[in-house]
Parts: C-alpha cells; structure tokens; sequence
C-alpha cells in the first residue's frame, strides 16, 4: 500500500499537505510520495522542526502546479510537469494505490478520467461523499458536484456505484437507496427524476440495487436512505446546505453557552458530548471526497484543508483503496449491461 499526495494542492500547500501527510505515516504507518516543488517540501518540514523526511516517505519532483483558474480540459498538455498531474501519471503506471488532492476539482476529475480512466461501462465517474446522519451511520450523497447535468442513465449507474461504495467501504450489507426529490410519489420531479425513478425501479426489482424510492431532502440527514441519487447540481446544493446548517446550528450553540454564568456551568456538564457532536460535523474529519467511478481511487481534499484533513484524507485514501469497490462495480454494471441487452433482444 502506497499513497500519492499532491504536496501542492489547496489554500494551505504545502505546509499543510506535508504536515498531514507526515502524521499520517507516523499514526497509520502508510508510505506516502509527496509529489510537488522538492525544496517548498523540505522548506515546510524544517520550518517545524522536522529535518529529515520520515522512512516511509519520498518525494518525487514537479515544478509545475494546477491553477485554480486553470482549463481542465487542458492540464494534461498545459501543466503536464504539474504536482496533479504527474501524481495520476503516477497512480495510473502503478507507483501507488491512490492518490489525494486537494487542488481544482474540475482538473482532478477531467485528469482522473483521462489518464486514470473510469470503470469499463460507467458513463460518468461521481463525486461521492459520506455525511453522517441522525441514525448513527453515514449517507452517500452521489452525485454532489462532478456532473451537473445528467441523464436518467448517469444517475441509474449513480445508484449501482453508491451502493457499491457503501457495502464495500462503509460495511452496510444492502444499502438503501433513493432518489432525490421534491415529494416521495413516484409522480413527482421533472422528467430526469421521472425517468430515473422508473430505472431504477427496474434495476430494483432485478436485485441490482436495493431502491426504495424518492427521498425529500430534508429526510436525507435523518438517515433515510444509505445512499441518495442526484445530479450534480442539486447534490452540491444539498451538500453545501447541510454544511451551512451544521455550521449555523455549531455557532449559535456557543453563543447559547456564553451567555451567562449559568450557561457557562451548563456546558461544563455537557462539553464531552458537544465536542462530540462538533466532531462529527467537521469536514476534516471526514477528510476527503472520493470520484466514485475512477479505476484507481482518487480522493479529492477540501481546498482549504489544513493538516488533520490532510492526514485523514490519506486514511480515507488508503481504506478506499484496501477494498476491492472497482471489482465488484464492474461486476454490477455487466449485469446491468446484460439486462439491457436482454430487454433489446427481447423487442
């Protein structure tokens, strides 16, 4: 196990790429390449006291980094002596099993999907990621902002991907899985959530994935469903308002506790479970986002991640990549493809 970390993506690279990545080899003991500017990394260590770079870790050279203003389309050719760029390259000739970035993330899907490649007979790779719900567990919101106009296809093989990562990664044996509507009537929706509603329905009732129907965005925090189907768009939309409440709900909560003496005495009672609670809602935490769909796992970092988001991300990285997720979507999307044929034959 290997991971590659592009040292130079994000607000706070590379101090805090390497940082992270430096905890991580030191608490997980998973060897990392810090692909980026050679003398930056170094220069960033030493600042801390670090002289010399842990045995588990390497450097590998590039002068070059991915511009947030960047074309996507064109990094490959553009920035090809890139820290994101040669990282996939890397990833993609099999010097590491994943890799974390936390730079533009139109560049690491459109560089994921060119050099790395999706899945054979997925039509999109989507961003993927875990928040935790009211029932204890986790819901995978796919899609949340790789794709924000899809088909009624994309978000069918949306369904067969999140379900996949849920079993594989998060342990949940039959994944529960909806589609994100505006009522729980098959009726409702425009024609997209229509058309995929009837999809998904179909691969339901083949025992391809385990849909039990339209999800209302509100129910989705609650732990409705396992894994929540959805456009790019709206996804984002749900993802970014989820994060906002939590942020709301974690501000005006300490506001409470200041307010008086009184207030004061209370938290002191009841610190341990709202530090808890903060915990679970902190994005760094989580660590990354993974492009479900992707052959190799490529884990996109907040932009403004500092060090623990850093290390869990490379934690995410490694989980990802020690289960065998593209094995068995690949298996699912034959099946599916197999029904397919089936029902055309049979026309």
């Amino acid at each position: 196990m290997k991971i590659i970390l592009d040292a130079m993506g994000g607000d706070n690279a590379p101090e805090a790429a390497v940082l992270g990545a430096i905890q991580a080899e030191k608490e997980l003991g998973v060897p990392i390449i810090l692909v980026g500017r050679g003398e930056e990394i170094l220069a960033a260590m030493r600042s801390h006291g670090i002289q010399d770079l842990p045995e588990g870790m390497e450097i590998a050279n590039a002068d070059d980094v991915v511009d947030m203003h960047d074309d996507p389309a064109s990094i490959i050719h553009k920035r090809k002596n890139s820290s994101m760029v040669i990282g996939l390259k890397m990833l993609s000739d099999g010097q590491g099993d994943a890799f974390v970035s936390a730079g533009s993330t139109g560049a690491l899907l459109t560089g994921a999907t060119l050099m790395v490649k999706r899945v054979k007979g997925l039509r999109r790779a989507a961003m993927g990621p875990a928040m935790p719900n009211k029932a204890g567990g986790k819901t995978v919101i796919v899609d949340c902002g790789a794709n924000a106009e899809c088909t009624p296809e994309f978000l069918l093989q949306f369904g067969l991907v999140g379900s996949v990562y849920a079993k594989k990664q998060l342990g949940i044996e039959n994944p529960k899985v909806g589609l994100l509507n505006i009522g729980t009537e098959d009726s409702k929706g425009t024609a997209l959530q229509k058309e995929a509603y009837a999809l998904l329905k179909d691969a339901g009732e083949k025992g391809l994935v385990n849909f039990v129907g339209n999800v209302e965005a509100r129910d989705v925090p609650l732990g409705a469903v396992d894994v929540v189907v959805c456009d790019g768009f709206n996804g984002n939309v749900l993802l970014k308002t989820i994060e906002g409440t939590a942020m709301f709900m974690g501000s005006l909560m300490k506001k409470m506790f200041k307010k008086n003496l009184l207030s004061k005495l209370g938290y002191l009672l009841c610190a341990s479970g709202v530090k808890d609670l903060m915990k679970m809602l902190d994005y760094r935490e989580i660590g990354g986002t993974p492009f479900l769909g992707i052959r190799k796992p490529v884990i996109k970092a907040h932009g403004a991640s500092d060090m623990l988001a850093f290390r869990n991300a490379v934690k995410q990285a490694a989980d990802v990549a020690a289960s065998d997720i593209t094995g068995e979507l690949e298996e699912n999307l034959q099946r599916l493809a197999a029904q397919k044929e089936k029902v055309t034959e049979h026309d």
